[in-house]
């Protein structure tokens, strides 16, 4: 099993997607990059932990690459928007890609350079590696699988040829 990092704005969304996707082993909502020891959720909203809202996508690379996440993770953000994805708004909401194993670097940087190139230059989304990672409290675990009318900026119409069913 190998692991990704993917911070898309509010976590719900982003943990409901991967978790859909075959070759995902799990998906958990939690706090990545930040400067302090298991931080809360008031915490990370507070802008004074540096934390990113992230999702740590536990996958099977037999059965879905790094290559194929990364390219839909970036189908569900807007890789433009600084600090913001939908209606959140803020540091904790920032886009990045987070790597744990120095061999995706360059995968990553490759997927990184078309993404510009799609968008005219720069984009807003870090690269960079994980340097710490929080699950975030129960409650946001399978935030959407509990409360199926939450509120999500994900548009989950790009999984039509992934999803599990």
């Amino acid at each position: 099993m190998r692991e990704i990092y993917l911070a898309g704005g509010c976590f719900w969304g982003v943990e409901e997607y991967f978790s859909r996707i075959p070759g995902v082993a799990d998906a958990t909502s939690g706090y990545a990059n930040g400067t302090t020891d298991n931080p809360t959720y008031e915490q990370v909203c507070s802008d004074t932990t540096g934390f990113a809202e992230t999702v740590r996508v536990t996958y099977d690379p037999d059965v879905v690459s790094l290559r194929t996440l990364v390219e839909q993770y970036f189908k569900i953000i807007d890789p433009t928007s600084y600090n913001r994805q939908g209606n959140d708004v803020g540091t904790q909401y920032r886009t990045g890609v987070y790597f744990a194993n120095i061999d995706d670097q360059l995968v990553l940087e490759s997927i990184f350079a078309a993404e510009r190139t799609r968008h005219g230059g720069a984009i807003a989304t870090e690269l960079k590696p994980l340097s710490n990672f929080y699950p975030a409290e129960e409650y946001h675990q399978d935030y959407l699988r509990k409360n199926p009318g939450g509120y999500c900026h994900v548009d989950f119409s790009s999984l039509k040829d992934l999803s599990r069913g």
